[in-house]
């Protein structure tokens, strides 16, 4: 077999898990990813995989093994509460799941170390994917790069909302939700704050009511990552707060939530100083392309997703997987390209579906009615 030179743009877990699925096989590829390194910056906060996606694709990458080392099955409880503090909901057992929580930051890792060096070219900003004839693609990379790369057969965008590739199949770009969340984190939570670790739990806190929601989720290391949300235009966030202050944030997320119980303002009280607005982007739901030689996405560059119901990495690594082993299997590469699309399209629908629909009823006068009544069908399928 002749096997496609293949460039992959990002490196974040889809990425990566294409790349290591190819290197099983003998087939090289090369991840452009424009960060400096693998810890220049926080790669955000936990993720739960799943059975039949995420996990069946580190499966496929022969990498469940090294996974356990680094799962959380012990953080997949969840506890739903109303302003007041009064507890509606609570997981039986919160390590009972099918859907082992992982820090993003450790994924990564792990991903990393499964490759081979060289395979991951950093501070490599992609600028523009241009023609280089007879079917082929050149990378265009910023200032301070070799300039180019390539010729590639297939470049393939995982370089996420604002892919660089995706303007290449599509013309939609992702829309604003309505939703801003305002990210705060706890350090040393179980030490620091008893309290607010046992208001927590093992896994997932929900604050639902008065039209805002607070969520808290443990991550690993006694770290704990929030989120203040809230449904407004998009230039709310920074009228309201004065990010330059970290008090002042503090204070005005006190003062957004002054009618919950000070047991749960107790998290803004001992965030730290780093705080971040959100805004919740999606593509369409039904996102697809015309087919065009040597182009393809996966994960949010092909189907962006509000976080509601975790479907999105899981969605990406399965895609990751599906293109990676339809590269392997088939001798045609372009068509698998074709068929990988073709598939993926139909595949993600209802999972986003499914999102769209959780991020429109969001904060709705029936919010809190609908978490809980989601949460208790879910304990139900997991038993």
């Amino acid at each position: 077999m002749t096997y496609p030179r293949i460039a992959i743009i990002g490196a974040g877990p889809a990425g990566l898990t294409l790349a290591r699925t190819l290197h099983l096989a003998g087939m090289t590829s090369t991840v452009f990813e424009r960060e400096a390194g693998p810890l220049v910056r926080p790669q955000g906060g936990t993720l739960d995989l799943h059975e039949g996606s995420g996990l069946l694709a580190l499966e496929r990458a022969r990498l469940l093994e090294p996974f356990q080392r680094i799962a959380r099955y012990d953080d997949q409880g969840s506890r739903l509460l109303d302003r007041a503090g009064q507890v509606l909901f609570e997981s039986a057992d919160a390590s009972s799941g099918n859907r082992p929580e992982v820090d993003r930051t450790a994924l990564r890792s792990m991903l990393l170390d499964a490759l081979p060096a060289g395979c991951v070219r950093w501070c490599s900003e992609l600028v523009q994917v241009a023609d280089a004839g007879q079917g082929t693609w050149k990378l265009v990379l910023a200032d301070g790069d070799d300039g180019e790369a390539g010729p590639f057969d297939l470049v393939v965008g995982a370089d996420g909302a604002c892919s660089r590739v995706r303007p290449l199949l599509s013309a939609y770009q992702p829309q604003y939700s309505g939703l801003t969340f305002i990210e705060f984190g706890i350090d040393d939570i179980d030490a620091r704050h008893p309290a607010l670790s046992r208001l927590v739990g093992r896994g997932k806190l929900q604050v639902c009511g008065g039209g805002k929601e607070i969520i808290a989720q443990r991550n690993g290391n006694a770290h704990v990552r929030g989120y203040a949300i809230f449904r407004v235009p998009t230039d709310w966030a920074h009228k309201r707060f004065d990010f330059a202050s970290p008090a002042a944030v503090r204070e005005g997320l006190l003062a957004e939530f002054a009618d919950h119980a000070e047991g749960i303002t107790a998290l803004f009280r001992a965030s730290n100083d780093h705080f971040v607005a959100r805004h919740i982007h999606a593509l369409p739901v039904g996102h697809r392309w015309q087919h065009r030689q040597g182009l393809t996405l996966l994960g949010d560059a092909a189907h962006l997703m509000s976080p509601f119901g975790g479907e999105g990495v899981n969605a990406a690594l399965l895609d990751a997987s599906d293109l990676a082993m339809r590269l392997i299997e088939q001798v045609d590469w372009a068509r698998a390209v074709k068929d990988y699309e073709q598939h993926m399209f139909e595949r993600v629908l209802q999972a986003a579906a499914g999102s769209a629909e959780a991020a429109a009823t969001e904060l709705s006068h029936d919010s809190l009615a609908l978490t809980l009544g989601h949460m208790r069908m879910h304990e139900v399928q997991v038993a």
